[in-house]
């Protein structure tokens, strides 16, 4: 219902609005767009919820709904301005768009969308940047800790990072691919979970301890949503209701469709095909396929998902089975490892709008290569700093007896099956 408002609003809007250069269906996909990532990111909270152990489960989905406060107002407040404000020597933004000034009702400039619809758009990725990383670090984390965590790594990471690619930073001016966020979402949300998890250390009775999904129903219903939100938030990011957004549209279902497959077939082979190996290959192929999805063809989104399955299934066999990083619900293996894959391989496929390796430009490859080590260097130093310092002035980890008992109850007050 709320899409369909947003959609007839925008259509009744249209005449005045063309007379500042704005498309009003341009602009009613990308509002919609902009809903369907919202959708994803309650999404992302029960996808977790359901995988953590009982009395966690609360702690773990409020966690998404908290980030959807704190972030949207960081975001309106200096983060928009950080990450597009004026370049400032290819590294972040400058405080032009400090609270929201000069963003209006007029089209931004290159674009058929008002600024403030771009703006609420990119708002959207930054929540949900977030809120992946909420996965390495669950069962353990105090509440207040989590948020000066987040509010401080959008703006020391997120920010920095989205304008670098997409703000006319240093990579944007090297000519970097990344259509939705694989560099600026996913790699950054998964080389930082590994960062906080070594920070705040394993969970009590890690790997000898139960700690199996307690509610795979829910997770699934998660999946399910970030799959249906992720075609906002890849179509989405062509920023106007042309053929690329078609495009993407259809790469993004073929990849998540491969990964999902892949991954049933790898766990029949090794056990049984689990509900939650499918839609974890799901998710690690939505993944992949993110900074690659309105540059590439269908018919390669097909090997970039059966190798995101791939590599994310052995690199959650490889990580759990070191027993040294407890990344607690696998956002590394996921997200990270199938994102830096997906960037790669943007540099391989494009042919659409770029030309990749495949092309003829190797070029291509190399600027994909450095984004991604650069990206997973930065991500990786700032968050462990970050970490650390929080530790070392307020704690991470609850006590030993809070952890025990279990988050739900010890930070909140309240149980999911009292």
């Amino acid at each position: 219902m709320l899409l369909l408002c947003l959609l007839i609003s925008s259509l009744l809007a249209g005449p005045a609005l063309a007379q500042d250069g704005v498309s009003a269906a341009d602009n009613a996909w990308v509002l919609i767009s902009a809903a369907l990532v919202l959708i994803m990111i309650p999404g992302v909270g029960l996808f977790y919820g359901g995988m953590v152990r009982k009395k966690n489960a609360i702690s773990t989905i409020i966690f998404s709904f908290a980030v959807m406060g704190i972030i949207s107002l960081q975001w309106i407040l200096y983060g928009y301005s950080l990450a597009f404000g004026h370049d400032i020597g290819g590294l972040v933004g400058g405080l032009d768009f400090l609270g929201l000034s000069g963003v209006g009702l007029e089209a931004k400039e290159g674009l058929s969308i008002p600024a403030l619809t771009f703006m609420i758009f990119q708002g959207m990725f930054a929540i949900i940047t977030v809120s992946l990383i909420t996965g390495s670090y669950v069962e353990r984390i105090k509440f207040s800790s989590f948020l000066v965590f987040s509010l401080a790594w959008a703006t020391l990471v997120y920010d920095p990072v989205a304008h670098w690619v997409w703000g006319g930073g240093w990579l944007a001016q090297m000519g970097v691919l990344d259509f939705a966020g694989g560099i600026v979402v996913h790699i950054t949300a998964g080389v930082s979970a590994l960062a906080v998890a070594l920070v705040i250390g394993a969970r009590r009775g890690f790997g000898t301890d139960p700690m199996e999904p307690h509610n795979i129903p829910t997770t699934v219903m998660g999946a399910a949503l970030l799959w249906f939100g992720w075609f906002g938030f890849n179509a989405g990011s062509a920023l106007a209701a042309n053929g690329i957004a078609a495009n993407a549209f259809v790469t993004t279902n073929t990849s998540a469709a491969a990964a999902a497959t892949t991954w049933m077939l790898l766990s029949w082979r090794d056990r049984a095909p689990s509900a939650l190996g499918i839609v974890t290959g799901a998710v690690a192929g939505l993944a992949a396929i993110t900074p690659a999805a309105g540059f590439v063809s269908p018919l390669a989104a097909v090997p970039i998902g059966v190798v995101a399955a791939i590599a994310g299934y052995y690199a959650i066999i490889c990580i759990r089975g070191s027993g040294r990083v407890d990344d607690s619900l696998d956002v590394l293996a996921c997200h990270g490892i199938g994102s830096t894959w997906g960037v790669l391989a943007t540099g391989i496929f494009a042919s659409i709008g770029a030309a990749g390796l495949l092309a003829g430009n190797s070029h291509q490859l190399l600027i994909q290569l450095l984004a991604v080590a650069v990206t997973w260097a930065y991500s990786f130093a700032v968050t462990f700093g970050l970490a650390r310092i929080i530790d070392a002035l307020m704690g991470l980890r609850v006590k030993e007896e809070e952890e025990a008992v279990g988050l739900d109850i010890s930070q909140h007050g309240e149980g999911a099956y009292m």
